[in-house]
């Protein structure tokens, strides 16, 4: 961990910062808020993942999370999980050396955003995430590309905050 009294959205000496404090994805995040978000990868049918808070507290919260066919259908059985708030946050901490960050206005499914886009090249990869600066949390569109071609998508199709 990174050294005391230093900036809250670096987790890590030599990461960039996070686009989002452990306590302001902990303020957005109330029981009921639900993500929607279509996922296309290569060679797979496209599907949604639908991740509904259903208990928060001051550490973490408890999460349903599903996986629907494009037209609503359950392709399998729902699962609870509990999360910690920072690790939602360290999700999102990734080293500076590789990381890019950017502000962008994007169109998506859920109206028009204004992000902050991080873009983590690797060995050959490249990873996409544009975090909505008014929705604390997960990003709203991913994009992974291996040697330049897009592989696998991400994006929030709908939004439902309590």
């Amino acid at each position: 961990m990174a050294a005391e009294n230093h900036d809250p959205h670096v987790l890590e000496d030599g990461h960039a910062p996070t686009p989002f404090t452990a306590a302001e994805i902990r303020d957005a995040c109330r029981p009921g808020r639900t993500i929607t978000v279509r996922i296309d990868a290569d060679g797979e049918t496209p599907f949604h993942r639908v991740t509904r808070f259903v208990e928060c507290d001051d550490t973490g919260a408890t999460f349903e999370q599903s996986r629907l066919s494009v037209d609503g259908a359950p392709l399998d059985e729902r699962e609870v999980d509990r999360v910690l708030w920072l690790d939602l946050q360290s999700h999102a901490s990734f080293p500076a050396q590789d990381t890019t960050i950017e502000p962008e206005r994007i169109d998506t499914a859920i109206g028009t955003l204004d992000c902050l886009r991080y873009t983590v090249r690797r060995a050959g990869s490249e990873h996409v995430f544009w975090f909505a600066t008014g929705l604390p949390g997960m990003p709203v569109r991913i994009e992974t590309r291996t040697d330049g071609r897009v592989v696998m998508t991400s994006a929030v199709v709908d939004h439902v905050r309590p």
